[in-house]
């Protein structure tokens, strides 16, 4: 076994990516120049019309969530997730109303920040950045090509971008584990490389910025991934970045002490509280989800009983372009062998560590696979650079001309990042609901993950159409009560009543007239054979749609529907 990825990092700085450039400073400007619009254009597709998705049910609770903290100051609400998103979140929120209550916007009204769009911009802007923390990883493992690259694939890749514009966690653990991940390999390229100079800070900003990663989320298996690279090659005797026992006491230290200052709420008892109901599924409103068509349990104790293991290899497939997902197959063949460098063993234990620990648990969403695209990316750049290399190689004997065989290979790379950057161009701004052409293309979106695809945007929509058609007092059942009634509240309709449709004593209050809404992505096992009947026996009156795809069919209730719903026909 040769030494750790770190003495790769000299070699793969290669010139030949800047062909031409002439000097180190040039070259510098190019790639700064080059990594610059990948973050423009990646936060153009992040923040582009964010608030044109009505709230979902989990966004609405951080919501709730902010609004206690502002009245009541910090406190237990939501809290079986960290507090540092959520104190973003809030930061976000507060700033948007500021600003919407300046001249400026009084005098311009679409300047105006919707609160979808406040509460889902600090998710947009980390996303972004992610990019940078993608590029400074792959570059200390595979050198600035790969790097630039996974970059690319990272900023326009349709499944990042919709994961980023959600207010969920996910994106924030992503950053902050790359940010860590970062720190950690320059220390022990530091350490390996310029003896003279001492590693350890490198090792406290890693610790800090774990630290900041689980009051982001608490997946404490995303440590089991750093650590388990460092410990691969702790018994070589040329290594000389060992942390050893006692630094690593001390790392844990400054870990701590930084998670308790970003998430100061589990000192709370309301919050252990909020956990243990969490962990122990007694706040979950919902029995399973859908996948592929198919009903599946998905408690995180429900194991292999629960949604297939198989569940994020579908995705990955369905949803990732179709030349991303080809060059991700070669990286990853790639990555077992000897030629990629000892980098790829951080790759490996990545995607198989993370495989392992969420693939096996019962509940498993899509918006997971975030903390583990970047490594996707990160392979198919490594697919990529193989291939263009050999295509660059060919061409150059072929036509024997070295320029050609630059400019062949350049070619191929911006031909995937191109592909990558053209399917987030017609997804926008749905991306969520993005397939390939593996999957079926547009005219399959929202039938493999109809939970997580439309992720509850349909409500805004059908909620203000609902305002506009119903009677006073009309009374509204859909399996999103809490969603249902915020919106009907901005619709100034607080007269709709909203129910929950799978409340057997909620059913029975239902008249003629009343609506429901049957939201995709909303069957259960406890109301599939409920919403059977209804379908079967009446026809929506109107349909609502995100983008080109129909996402909830709105009833009008009579007699028969009536009878329907409550088993009565």
């Amino acid at each position: 076994m040769s030494f750790p990825a770190l003495p790769v990092v000299t070699a793969g700085l290669r010139p030949e990516l800047f062909a031409g450039a002439g000097t180190h400073s040039v070259r510098r400007v190019l790639l700064v120049t080059a990594l610059g619009i990948l973050v423009l254009v990646g936060f153009g597709f992040r923040v582009n019309a964010l608030s044109s998705e009505g709230l979902s049910e989990d966004e609405l609770n951080k919501l709730n969530a902010v609004n206690e903290y502002r009245a009541q100051g910090l406190t237990s609400a939501n809290g079986e997730h960290p507090l540092l998103m959520k104190a973003l979140l809030t930061v976000s929120v507060i700033v948007a109303e500021r600003w919407n209550r300046t001249s400026l916007v009084a005098g311009h009204p679409e300047l105006n920040v919707a609160i979808e769009s406040s509460l889902r911009f600090p998710g947009a802007l980390f996303g972004t950045f992610t990019a940078v923390l993608v590029f400074l990883v792959a570059s200390e493992l595979f050198g600035l090509e790969v790097g630039l690259i996974s970059a690319a694939l990272w900023a326009f890749d349709p499944l990042a971008i919709g994961f980023n514009r959600i207010a969920k966690e996910d994106t924030f653990l992503i950053f902050f584990f790359m940010l860590a991940n970062f720190f950690w390999l320059r220390g022990q390229r530091v350490a390996e490389s310029q003896p003279e100079r001492r590693p350890e800070r490198f090792y406290w900003a890693t610790a800090a910025a774990f630290g900041a990663m689980l009051a982001s989320k608490y997946v404490p298996a995303m440590l089991a991934i750093s650590v388990a690279y460092n410990y691969t090659f702790q018994r070589i005797p040329g290594t000389r970045w060992v942390i050893g026992k006692k630094r690593f006491l001390k790392f844990f230290l400054v870990m701590g002490i930084v998670f308790l200052i970003c998430n100061p709420t589990i000192l709370l008892p309301g919050t252990w509280q909020a956990m243990s109901n969490f962990t122990s599924g007694r706040t979950m409103g919902h029995d399973s989800y859908e996948f592929l068509g198919r009903l599946y349990r998905h408690r995180f104790t429900d194991w292999l009983s629960g949604e297939p293991w198989y569940f994020y290899l579908v995705l990955i497939v369905t949803k990732l372009p179709v030349l991303t997902l080809l060059s991700f197959v070669l990286g990853l063949g790639l990555l077992f062998k000897q030629k990629s460098g000892d980098g790829r063993y951080f790759l490996l234990l990545w995607l198989s560590l993370w495989f392992l620990a969420f693939s096996v648990p019962g509940g498993k969403f899509t918006r997971y696979l975030t903390s583990v695209l970047p490594a996707l990316m990160i392979t198919a750049a490594i697919g990529v650079q193989f291939t263009a290399r050999q295509l660059g190689r060919f061409c150059a004997r072929a036509f024997d001309n070295k320029a050609i065989g630059i400019y062949s290979r350049s070619a191929l790379a911006s031909v995937v990042i191109i592909s990558a950057f053209w399917s987030a161009v017609t997804a926008t701004p749905h991306y969520r609901l993005y397939m390939s052409v593996l999957g079926g293309g547009p005219a399959q979106a929202g039938t493999y993950f109809p939970q997580d695809e439309f992720y509850d945007a349909q409500m805004k929509d059908a909620m203000i159409e609902i305002a506009k058609r119903a009677q006073p007092g009309t009374q509204v059942a859909s399996e999103l009560q809490s969603v249902a009634a915020y919106y009907a509240q901005r619709a100034n309709r607080p007269d709709l009543a909203c129910i929950d449709s799978s409340d057997p004593a909620d059913l029975e209050k239902l008249t003629p007239g009343d609506l429901l809404i049957d939201a995709r992505g909303r069957t259960y096992l406890s109301n599939q054979a409920m919403l059977a009947r209804l379908r079967q026996a009446s026809q929506p009156a109107f349909t609502i749609a995100v983008g080109p795809t129909p996402a909830a069919y709105v009833y009008v209730l009579d007699q028969k529907s009536l009878a329907a719903l409550r088993g009565k026909q």
